[in-house]
């Protein structure tokens, strides 16, 4: 309700429509359907990157062709849109592998996640150090102190994935869990090379999604300084994988995420709305229609072969 709130009163105020109408005026319509174009281009190179990162995992437990690695993709992704925090991604996928190997493929979903996890929160607790010291003045040994605790924390998940064996080890001290250890053995077949490859298919969607957003930004709200542009989406990009959601009702708590934020840069409001309502759109809406058609094609109960 707060969000709707908000958005409505934005949608109402005269100034921040006038303003977003005259930076629509300004900008030619030959640029935006471009710069439309390559952000769903973009977003194909994103699925696509993701879908061989899922066909990469899946080679621990059960190969699987890149065909059916993208249609297990957007099956996911179908499934997620409709699930708090994307967890239907899981059985959205999963059930495109044989039925003896959906456990594993959800721990090997698990570590792919993880991976971009990683860079999330690394990016995002050295952007808000940034943050902090630049517009929240906080000085001393207060700064120093945060500073200090944004290294641990990217330490720790650094450590944690690229270790990721040692998980394996803290499930099995839990005592119901010792049933599955045979499934939890899974991440111990991850060693470091196969989690650097993993990573890195990671960090090109990382790249691909930051270039999305930089692009519609710089289009539209042209005044934006790049690195501090750069630094505020890795923020956004933090706090969004931090907050519970709903990827189908979500967008509104997205834009007003980029509103507070996007605050200190510039007061194009309804524009940075746009552009967030606009990736959303393109990233995720699109892709899971797509991914619905592939629902038709699961076989819940039998076996499903590569």
């Amino acid at each position: 309700m707060l969000v709707a709130w908000y958005i409505y009163r934005l949608l109402t105020e005269k100034r921040a429509l006038s303003d977003f109408n005259e930076l629509i005026v300004n900008v030619s319509p030959s640029v935006i359907i471009s710069s439309l174009t390559v952000v769903l281009l973009l977003m194909l190179i994103n699925w696509f990157t993701e879908s061989l990162k899922w066909q990469y995992i899946c080679l621990q437990f059960q190969p699987i062709t890149l065909a059916k690695a993208i249609e297990s993709v957007l099956c996911g992704l179908a499934w997620a849109v409709f699930t708090p925090n994307r967890i239907g991604e899981y059985g959205g996928r999963v059930l495109f592998l044989m039925p003896r190997k959906r456990v594993y493929g959800i721990i090997g979903m698990t570590v792919g996640a993880i991976s971009l996890m990683v860079i999330t929160n690394v990016l995002g607790a050295l952007a808000i150090c940034w943050f902090v010291a630049s517009y929240l003045e906080l000085k001393g040994i207060w700064m120093v102190g945060l500073v200090v605790l944004a290294f641990v924390y990217a330490s720790f998940f650094l450590v944690l994935y690229f270790n990721i064996g040692v998980i394996n080890k803290l499930l099995l001290k839990i005592k119901f869990l010792k049933k599955f250890e045979r499934f939890f053995s899974l991440l111990l077949r991850y060693k470091k090379k196969e989690l650097r490859r993993v990573f890195g298919y990671s960090l090109i969607r990382y790249v691909v999604f930051t270039s999305q957003y930089c692009l519609l930004l710089q289009v539209f709200i042209a005044e934006l300084p790049f690195l501090e542009m750069v630094l505020m989406i890795f923020i956004l990009f933090f706090v969004q994988s931090a907050l519970p959601s709903l990827d189908l009702f979500d967008i509104g708590v997205r834009g007003v995420t980029a509103n507070y934020f996007f605050g200190f840069l510039t007061n194009q409001q309804i524009a940075v709305m746009a552009i967030v309502g606009c990736i959303w759109l393109i990233n995720l809406i699109i892709p899971a229609v797509i991914g619905s058609v592939f629902t038709f094609k699961i076989n819940f109960f039998g076996p499903n072969h590569s």
